[in-house]
């Protein structure tokens, strides 16, 4: 029996009027990310990734073509129905962690929720201890951005993309700003959330060394697939870890 599709991609393309010049980002491309799977999405500048990100981050709409996230077609949706969509189906995970500077790992955590009416604020709160608990970060609830390690902050926003339960967690880059080691750790998490939590993840990047981690890389070159392969020697992000030398000078609470 086949899984149930979190994303369907079908004949999708994506054209922007730029002048009297319409600039073709996608020319039209089909794939689908079963429930469970993790994918890399690679592409170098002006491969279509980041139009293609857009998209399925419900942030944009194809020009011809659809898009079904959990079974529902997003051409089909308003303004406001796809806010909705993309606050309860997608959690995101970004290069530059987006926190808000003077707020606690666990009001950080907690934001998403505050648009969800059904939700209460002891469950809000104990979904964001859960979400924490879940990254490995049961110890820095109080902390402020400024107080933790880039890991950590990063840890903390895939804490925020877990507490909504969404559909698929989207990585856009999200180990760009962090050193290898660090990058590692972040790669070792996602491995764990997809393997023994079953999260589907998009992860969106331009490094290799990243995309072996993930089960399926798709590459993109000018607005097209070039492949779609599926990874038949997955690396563990926590084997790589561990062969790695500690130094001094490294901080093991990142």
């Amino acid at each position: 029996m086949s899984k149930k599709k979190a994303v369907e991609i079908k004949d999708l393309k994506r054209e922007f009027q730029m002048g009297s010049e319409i600039v073709r980002a996608l020319k039209g491309i089909s794939f689908e990310v079963e429930q469970g799977e993790f994918v890399t999405i690679m592409g170098s500048s002006g491969s279509g990734k980041t139009t293609l990100l857009n998209i399925l981050g419900c942030l944009d709409k194809p020009t011809i073509g659809n898009y079904f996230l959990d079974g529902v077609d997003i051409k089909q949706l308003n303004r406001d129905e796809l806010a909705q969509l993309r606050n309860h189906k997608i959690g995101f995970v970004f290069q530059s962690y987006n926190l808000l500077a003077r707020t606690s790992a666990l009001e950080n955590v907690e934001l998403p929720l505050l648009y969800n009416k059904d939700i209460s604020v002891s469950e809000r709160r104990e979904r964001a201890i859960h979400a924490l608990e879940a990254v490995k970060l049961a110890d820095r609830f109080d902390h402020m951005p400024n107080q933790l390690s880039g890991g950590q902050q990063q840890r903390v926003a895939i804490a925020r993309a877990l507490v909504n339960e969404p559909v698929m967690i989207l990585a856009d880059e999200a180990t760009g700003n962090l050193d290898s080691r660090t990058s590692y750790e972040i790669m070792a998490l996602m491995q764990e959330l997809n393997s023994k939590q079953g999260k589907t993840i998009v992860f969106v990047t331009h490094e290799p060394d990243i995309a072996v981690f993930s089960s399926r890389t798709i590459q993109l070159r000018d607005g097209m697939i070039q492949k779609d392969t599926k990874n038949q020697d997955q690396k563990s992000a926590k084997d790589v870890l561990a062969a790695l030398p500690v130094t001094d000078d490294y901080n093991t609470s990142q």
